[in-house]
């Protein structure tokens, strides 16, 4: 949207003889008009929820990401990708039946491939692991790979970063968690910036939880680039320290922090959230029929266990295809798909093959 208007043409009067031909008052007065229009999309700059001049820049920035986004969304474009990554599943599970999301979804219109990890961390993914130009060039790299592997839906670049990490001991506040600088994650930020990568904060609530962790997030998770990531396997709600046993989350922790998004992106006109729920477990999730799904906000289950391909494989279908909540991911490990004889990490063409194919990917 153009804020202003830009004539390279002079006026000009002949006062010798007082000649003024209409070709040049047509002129004129589409130069009047245009300065007139500026003014007014100014002034409504100004007074729109009586913001003041500080806000400007801010409100430009919101109106560019609408200018953006489709004002309506397609909803036979939409239909006919839901039933594309369904893969021909005929158990009446796939695709799920929810309501439209609003205008600007990223799901399923596009694949996300995620590089996950944490800056601090050599051996938490591959986000920590190589400096930000190599690890920026991989993810690239992976980008294409998948792009050629389904050249009907475009791949979209994702750094998902662990904002709070659960920890083996129980700092100050005895929460077992740690919660990272907020400069780290505007490097994140910074760095997402250079390929036009969305970015996913993620949670390790540890013996805190979600209710005190992700409020401390808003001022990103307000961005509309931002997006979010619970990962239950850190929830300690059974009282053990984080990394002896596998956590758990309830339905009632998904809704809240679903609710949160939905009402954030209400409240800040923003498109869509997406939000990845880690699962490798049975327990790791509880009654998931009981979970929530909301216009303004796209809910990934994503399969986050590592291994032999026969396991992954198996844990894809026993929990996160045959409890359906909405959109699907599926996680790839660069070193721990290795670890075990003859086995190895799956090929884009072999993930796509599941049903219903993962609309997010994420690689540690």
């Amino acid at each position: 949207m153009n804020y202003y208007c830009n004539s390279t043409k002079r006026l000009t009067l002949n006062n010798t003889s007082a000649r003024f031909s209409v070709l040049n008052a047509i002129v004129l007065f589409a130069l009047i008009f245009c300065i007139g229009t500026s003014l007014d999309s100014c002034g409504n700059l100004y007074s729109e929820n009586n913001k003041s001049p500080k806000t400007i820049k801010d409100s430009l920035s919101k109106d560019s990401v609408k200018a953006r986004a489709p004002l309506i969304l397609d909803t036979l474009l939409f239909n006919e990708q839901l039933i594309k990554i369904t893969n021909g599943d005929s158990s009446g599970r796939w695709p799920v039946k929810t309501a439209y999301p609003d205008a600007g979804a990223i799901l399923p219109f596009k694949r996300i491939v995620a590089y996950y990890g944490n800056l601090y961390s050599k051996q938490m993914g591959v986000l920590g692991e190589y400096p930000p130009k190599e690890m920026l060039g991989k993810l690239q790299g992976e980008i294409k790979k998948w792009q050629a592997a389904d050249t009907t839906m475009e791949v979209i670049p994702a750094l998902h970063y662990i904002a709070v990490t659960a920890q083996g001991s129980p700092g100050k506040d005895g929460k077992y968690k740690l919660r990272m600088p907020f400069k780290q994650i505007d490097s994140v930020l910074s760095l997402a910036s250079q390929i036009n990568a969305i970015v996913f904060l993620d949670v390790q609530v540890g013996k805190s939880n979600v209710q005190t962790e992700v409020p401390l997030l808003e001022k990103y998770l307000k961005m509309p680039q931002v997006h979010l990531g619970i990962d239950p396997e850190f929830s300690m709600k059974t009282g053990k320290k984080p990394g002896t046993v596998i956590g758990t989350m309830d339905a009632t922790d998904v809704n809240f922090v679903s609710d949160y998004l939905a009402k954030l992106a209400k409240e800040n006109n923003l498109p869509p959230k997406i939000l990845v729920v880690h699962r490798f477990t049975h327990a790791m999730i509880t009654n998931y029929k009981k979970i929530e799904t909301h216009p303004e906000v796209q809910i990934v289950m994503d399969m986050d266990g590592w291994g032999a391909q026969s396991r992954k494989l198996t844990t894809y279908r026993e929990f996160i295809y045959k409890e359906p909540v909405q959109f699907t991911g599926f996680k790839l490990f660069y070193k721990n798909d290795y670890r075990e004889k003859n086995s190895r990490m799956l090929t884009p063409q072999e993930v796509l093959k599941l049903k219903p194919q993962p609309v997010y990917i994420q690689y540690q």
